[in-house]
């Protein structure tokens, strides 16, 4: 009997010992009360606004040639049609080529948030990582996106310990 109360203790102490340590954080709750994250966001959509506005301006222009050449063609000789119609195709072009480059993968927006937004990020991701490793976690899970969390132990949620890490106090 002696022999089996042993082998259940050994077992349980086991078990514990390999017990992981996490914590949960809500990396959009952090970001949000960070006043550079702010200053970024609202550079960032400064920035697209305006260059949506470029892109709107080349649709009016685009729009008044089709009507123009619409009301036009009746008018026109087969060289000169063909000329406007080359154009129009042209100036459409140019246009789904600059609503690439400003709002495509990986266009200008997508590279100005990488400069704007990422060394943020990186900065908080720095001092999650320096929270897990002086309180030994072994997961931080992150509730504010891609992964979903059922169910957390609001004392496990240590996104306001990241914070003051980043020196940021409400």
């Amino acid at each position: 009997m002696k022999t089996w109360l042993f082998i259940f203790m050994a077992t349980l102490a086991g078990f514990t010992s390999y017990a992981q340590r996490y914590a949960i954080i809500d990396t959009r709750y952090i970001l949000d009360r960070m006043p550079e994250y702010h200053d970024a966001q609202k550079q960032l959509d400064q920035i697209a606004a305006n260059w949506q506005k470029e892109i709107d301006a080349k649709q009016a222009e685009l729009d008044r040639m089709y009507k123009n050449f619409e009301a036009e063609q009746v008018m026109l000789s087969d060289d000169l049609k063909k000329k406007r119609e080359d154009q129009l195709f042209n100036m459409e072009k140019e246009l789904r080529d600059l609503q690439r480059k400003r709002f495509g993968f990986e266009g200008d927006l997508f590279k100005k948030r990488q400069e704007l937004i990422k060394p943020i990020q990186d900065k908080v991701y720095n001092a999650i990582q320096k929270l897990a490793v002086q309180r030994g976690y072994d997961f931080v899970l992150d509730k504010s996106e891609g992964i979903t969390v059922i169910f957390a132990d609001p004392k496990l949620d240590k996104s306001e310990d990241v914070l003051k890490e980043l020196g940021i106090r409400n």
